[in-house]
């Protein structure tokens, strides 16, 4: 697994796809956050973080897809999967491989933001009054969102061989879990139901680790999610099989 690991994520630092996720996140969420007068931290008056927490999952939404399009439909359209398959390592070993390759370049994606925490730090009045343990809650947030977006979008490139295909349905199913449960929830024909049902979406439990309190429901939902997309892709690489 390791190995795949190493090879996935050399992979994408060798290629231009790990320079222009970074680039476009530190960009878009720059201008969000210093430029746009709707958002920006100068413009609002309070030494907080919070226009970061709330663009970063919709970027990430477009970015982490980006990122696993192609893990297993490159594989697939130039032909060597069927030789990946036959190395001595088990299917959840080859996709946790290529899963925490793409989950890393994510990460990696979030370190420069720090320069954004020690900018608020300075910037607040007195210097250093920002609540730092929301902000810590938060990125522990986006850490287990981009978890999430990385195994859906390992899924969604293991049922197509086409990178493009793969990114609009990644896209998609990230879309649906992330915002889609409120939507649905917010319809006036669920009675009592409403609040279950916004329970199963990202948003929910993104909000509440964001608060600075890291309740074990939401990690056990969170790791729950990212389990069942692993599971589902390795049931997807076993139907080769049937």
């Amino acid at each position: 697994m390791l190995a795949i690991l190493k090879k996935e994520f050399n992979g994408f630092l060798n290629s231009l796809i790990a320079y222009i996720v970074i680039a476009v996140f530190l960009v878009a969420i720059g201008m969000f956050m210093w430029v746009f007068p709707e958002s920006s931290v100068l413009e609002y008056g309070f030494a907080d973080m919070q226009t970061l927490f709330n663009m970063a999952p919709w970027v990430f939404l477009f970015l982490i897809p980006a990122i696993t399009m192609r893990t297993f439909a490159e594989e697939k359209r130039e032909g060597t999967i069927e030789l990946l398959l036959t190395k001595p390592i088990s299917d959840l070993e080859l996709i946790l491989g290529k899963y925490f390759a793409a989950l890393l370049l994510a990460l990696f994606a979030l370190l420069p933001t720090l320069l954004y925490y020690y900018s608020i730090v300075e910037l607040g009045n007195p210097e250093g009054n920002v609540d730092s343990a929301a902000v810590v809650g938060s990125y522990i947030g986006l850490i287990f969102l981009s978890g999430v977006f990385a195994a859906i979008g390992v899924f969604a490139s293991s049922i197509s061989n086409n990178q493009i295909i793969s990114f609009v349905v990644a896209v998609f199913l990230c879309f649906i879990i992330y915002t889609g449960f409120d939507s649905i929830a917010s319809i006036p024909v669920w009675g009592s139901y409403n609040y279950l049902i916004s329970q199963l979406g990202i948003s929910y439990h993104y909000t509440a680790i964001s608060k600075g309190l890291i309740d074990s429901r939401d990690v056990l939902y969170f790791i729950s999610v990212i389990a069942i997309m692993v599971l589902a892709t390795k049931l997807v690489l076993r139907s080769r099989k049937w």
